[in-house]
C-alpha cells in the first residue's frame, strides 16, 4: 500500500558532497516522522538524522557524528525527504534507509513505520 522509493547515493571523494531523496506513494492520509537511517560495512543499522512536523513546529535531530555536516528536510507536498550530506567523511560509507512514519488512508487509521530499499553511499579516493 506504501513505497518508498530511494535516489542520490554513489561514490564521492572525501570532502564531497551528495544529497539523498526519498520519495514516498500510496494510500497516504498523512506522515509524521521521516528519517535517515544507516548501516556501515559489518556494523548494526543506526539513526543518521530525524525530522517531525506538524502546523506548528518542525524538530530535527542528528547523531553526533554527522552534526555540522548533514541537514534534513522534507517536503510535505511531494512526500519526500531529503539529507543533504556535506564535508563527507570514508566513516560515512554506508547504506542508508529513509524511514516514514505514516498513516495509512483506511478505516479505522493505521499508522506504520516504512523503509526504503536502501542507497549506497561510498566515501573514498
Amino acid at each position: 500500500q506504501v513505497q518508498l522509493v530511494e535516489s542520490g547515493g554513489g561514490l564521492v571523494q572525501p570532502g564531497g558532497s551528495l544529497r539523498l531523496s526519498c520519495a514516498a506513494s500510496g494510500n497516504i492520509f498523512s506522515i509524521y516522522a521521516m528519517g535517515w537511517y544507516r548501516q556501515p560495512p559489518g556494523k548494526q543499522r543506526e539513526l543518521v538524522a530525524k525530522i517531525r512536523s506538524s502546523t506548528n513546529y518542525e524538530d530535527r535531530n542528528y547523531a553526533d557524528s554527522v552534526k555540522g555536516r548533514f541537514t534534513i528536510s522534507r517536503d510535505n507536498a511531494k512526500n519526500t525527504v531529503y539529507l543533504q550530506m556535506n564535508s563527507l567523511k570514508p566513516e560515512d560509507t554506508a547504506v542508508y534507509y529513509c524511514m516514514m512514519n505514516i498513516a495509512l488512508m483506511t478505516a479505522p487509521l493505521t499508522q506504520n513505520d516504512y523503509w526504503g530499499q536502501g542507497t549506497q553511499v561510498t566515501v573514498s579516493s
